[in-house]
């Protein structure tokens, strides 16, 4: 057998890295890169950092909306919101996108490479990256669920590796002790961290399972026993720790109580779209489809040799990815880390299997840092290399109300603005602090009342006047097609002011 030298090692770029080369040029160096500005919640994502940074505190009470103004406010993703904010003042959008795109590429690269370790066949875990890569686009956004979808990877890796050791006869569960100390940081990026407890849980009664059904007729079979009963009491003191490092954020554990009186309520989950079940129409949610087919067909031939640990993650995958279809990323990850490894490979040809065996021992990550180092300066220079622009971030004039906002900051037009809920996270990042709005995407804060007002007013059901006469906004910014546009521009005591393909403008008249 011929020995790669290491030199070569190094400097030569696995598929892995290929990967993360192919993802982070196309989220940053092409159009693509305003998709990740598709979603304006990012606007006020980026305005609480910059606030954090100002006042050198994380906010407790709301300041960007004229409705809820004073009113407690939990910014439970402050950590990215800091990283984000940072970013764009020293670097613009330029510098958000960028932050995002580097994420989004090392959580699908080292999914490659982790199934890659696993003993997955090379061609296997590239069309099962590519699946999961697909899945996960519904929700390719510059927003802090990027981040966890890294952290639920390395979570379920940590995991999944200590009971793999365990199983084996071997004792090492040291990276089980880091797990708290990723609590730290998970619980201040974003709610996802949820998850972590999830997968504690499923791993804890994974080892529980295997003390129960082991018998004690063996010597082999007991010192699994026993072993299986150690990694049972290490998950269970990992699990306390997690739980107390998870209360290490600025709200305690009155967070735990916010987002289960947020998650739990009825109304707001069945009329926010991400939280609504997948349409399978479209290609994300048919990558995703793809993917559980593949689960339920392995689990059905290979059951016997299904952990009951990786049975019970496919299970939540499953059932959490159709649910929502926020979750489709997470789910689809989840479901390639357990299948990936259990799919056969002994039908791949000759040329497949001695691809794996070079990317097994293909260690070197130089070509991703290059890259990473290489766009930072781009961005750091404007997004210009040389005489060409690589990059211009910037939000979508043919999704937000971007001439319509130029027009509201050219006229000095007097706020509060009401616009819908989804451009809000838009308006407070032009506008404020000069100008309110009056609602914008962060739910949890408008809570069901305000919700279901605002809903009647957009979808002009019975009264729908109530939000306008309550808090009496001077100017409406609206979709052009929106039917309460096609209201007021017959109501008595509202005039347009302004108008294009995108947005209209509603001013009252006095």
């Amino acid at each position: 057998m011929v020995t790669t030298p290491a030199w070569l090692r190094l400097v030569m770029p696995s598929v892995a890295n290929v990967i993360f080369l192919a993802l982070l040029g196309v989220l940053v160096l092409t159009p693509l890169s305003v998709r990740l500005l598709g979603d304006a919640g990012i606007g006020w994502h980026i305005r609480t950092g910059q606030q954090i940074l100002a006042v050198h505190g994380v906010p407790r009470v709301d300041s960007f909306s004229f409705t809820m103004a004073g009113k407690p406010w939990f910014a439970w993703e402050w950590l990215y919101d800091v990283v984000v904010g940072l970013l764009e003042g020293k670097l613009g959008l330029n510098g958000v996108v960028w932050f995002t795109s580097v994420v989004i590429a090392l959580v699908f690269a080292g999914m490659f490479r982790l199934l890659i370790l696993r003993g997955t066949n090379l061609l296997v875990a590239l069309m099962l990256t590519l699946l999961a890569t697909s899945a996960s686009m519904i929700h390719f956004l510059a927003r802090p669920h990027v981040v966890s979808w890294l952290f639920t990877l390395v979570w379920f890796w940590i995991l999944d590796s200590s009971e793999r050791d365990c199983l084996r006869g071997q004792s090492r569960s040291r990276w089980l002790w880091a797990l708290p100390f990723l609590m730290v940081v998970w619980v201040s990026v974003h709610g996802g961290f949820l998850v972590a407890f999830v997968l504690l849980a499923i791993y804890l009664l994974g080892a529980g399972w295997t003390w129960f059904r082991t018998n004690e007729n063996r010597l082999e079979e007991l010192l699994q026993k026993v072993s299986a009963a150690k990694r049972a009491r290490n998950l269970a003191w990992v699990g306390l720790l997690s739980v107390a490092a998870s209360l290490v954020n600025p709200y305690g554990w009155n967070l735990y109580a916010h987002i289960y009186s947020y998650l739990s309520n009825r109304f707001l989950m069945d009329h926010i779209e991400e939280f609504q079940s997948p349409n399978f129409h479209g290609l994300a949610q048919k990558c995703f489809l793809i993917l559980i087919l593949i689960a339920v067909s392995v689990v059905a031939i290979r059951g016997r040799d299904l952990r009951m640990s990786n049975g019970l993650t496919v299970l939540f995958a499953i059932y959490s990815g159709l649910y929502a279809s926020r979750n489709i990323p997470v789910s689809s990850i989840l479901l390639v880390m357990v299948v990936g490894p259990m799919l056969p490979s002994r039908f791949a040809g000759g040329f497949s299997q001695r691809m794996t065996a070079m990317e097994t021992r293909l260690r070197g990550h130089l070509w991703p840092i290059v890259a990473i180092v290489a766009t930072l300066l781009i961005v750091g220079n404007g997004g210009g290399a040389g005489s060409r622009q690589w990059m211009a971030a910037h939000f979508s004039p043919q999704r937000m109300p971007v001439e319509a906002v130029n027009y509201l900051e050219k006229n000095h037009l007097e706020g509060p603005v009401l616009s819908p809920d989804y451009w809000g996270g838009y308006l407070v990042y032009r506008l404020y602090p000069r100008t309110l709005v009056v609602v914008d995407d962060r739910h949890d804060l408008y809570g069901e009342q305000f919700f279901r007002s605002y809903l009647n007013m957009m979808q002009v059901q019975r009264g729908w006047e109530n939000v306008l006469d309550t808090y009496k906004p001077p100017c409406v910014v609206l979709p052009r097609d929106a039917p309460l546009a096609t209201v007021l521009s017959g109501t008595q005591g509202w005039k347009t002011s302004y108008a294009d393909e995108v947005a209209v403008i509603f001013v009252r008249e006095h």
